[in-house]
């Protein structure tokens, strides 16, 4: 089979020919029919993650068929067409991950070739209305932006919050949109490209400002208080999900109302600084930390999709051949959605 394949740290993607695969027991084999990268695929290949181990087949997002079942698996599973949970081994604490949780793509191979192997209970049916390339462009991020935004944060589903996304135009991010918006939530967001405010109110914000102006935060406050300006004095934000910490994350704490509660899951732009406590505990606020997410979380991402019709954001689809392309786009913060390797 075709696979793309990192030799080496700081070396471009090679399209190689690599053994078909075989499953163990309680394994399947999926023939992938697209896969889409994360920011962890270009990391890896910067030697900016962990453990990295090469060479290696990259890539923890994918969708396709089922190919071949391994023993204990039921072959009415043969033909489906499936989505892959890429978090493996999360464990029995849906709290926290355990210590052999791992992530698809590095150490093990990746859905960045024909071909994929991964335990039946990764495999879930794709939902009926997205394609493949939408399909595969949902399970890390969308899966981020579920724990982040529904287990962490506790959106409330009784009641209109108002939600602050940071960073929109990448695909956690955008996926958070899409969930608080489909729940209810008044929704407001942050980019630094006007392309990407303005998607985002195609896709339900209420509104937005650009984080490169020094005082965003102030103008956030400005505009979303419009109707009620002593709210701009307490803050306004009953929920706020971040994905760069960085010194701008003290604002958040400014912006956010008395009890709100922030999410967090990146570090894209540096060490949190500047926090006042008094900010944090006069106002009450909770602070957590996440990443990734469990199985029933992952079921009920699907189900929520699935209900609402949530199509995810793909900015662009390439032949598997392309993909060294494709991680270039993503690492200049070129791209709006996801990006989508087709493998068919």
């Amino acid at each position: 089979m075709k696979a793309l394949q990192l030799p080496a740290l700081n070396q471009p993607l090679a399209l190689v020919d690599v053994p078909d695969l075989t499953p163990n027991a309680n394994e399947v084999v999926i023939a992938i029919k697209a896969a889409a990268l994360n920011h962890r695929d270009v990391f890896i290949q910067q030697g900016l993650y962990p453990s990295i181990a090469l060479p290696v087949i990259p890539g923890s997002d994918g969708a396709g068929v089922v190919l071949a079942v391994g023993e204990g698996v039921d072959p009415v599973w043969l033909g489906r067409e499936v989505v892959i949970n890429p978090g493996l081994n999360w464990g029995n604490n849906p709290a926290m991950n355990s210590p052999a949780f791992k992530i698809l793509g590095m150490p093990d191979n990746g859905t960045f070739a024909e071909q994929v192997v991964v335990p039946l209970t990764n495999v879930y049916a794709k939902p009926q209305h997205l394609s493949f390339a939408e399909a595969a462009a949902l399970p890390l991020a969308g899966l981020t932006a579920w724990r982040a935004l529904m287990s962490r944060a506790g959106l409330s589903s009784q009641r209109t919050e108002r939600v602050l996304i940071t960073g929109v135009g990448g695909g956690a991010a955008l996926f958070a949109l899409q969930f608080a918006v489909a729940a209810g939530a008044e929704v407001w967001v942050t980019s630094g490209s006007a392309e990407k405010l303005a998607k985002a109110q195609e896709l339900g914000a209420k509104g937005g400002v650009n984080y490169k102006e020094a005082d965003w935060h102030k103008m956030l406050m400005k505009a979303a208080t419009v109707d009620n300006p002593a709210l701009a004095r307490v803050g306004y934000f009953d929920v706020i999900i971040d994905s760069a910490g960085g010194p701008d994350f003290a604002k958040l704490t400014q912006v956010a109302a008395p009890a709100a509660r922030i999410a967090f899951f990146g570090g894209t732009t540096g060490k949190i600084t500047d926090v006042q406590p008094s900010v944090v505990f006069f106002k009450q606020l909770s602070i957590f930390g996440t990443t990734m997410g469990n199985d029933a979380e992952f079921a009920d991402m699907l189900q929520f999709v699935e209900k609402h019709q949530l199509v995810p954001v793909v900015d662009s689809v390439r032949p598997l051949a392309e993909g060294q392309a494709a991680f270039d786009r993503m690492n200049a913060g070129q791209q709006l959605g996801k990006l989508v390797l087709s493998v068919d």
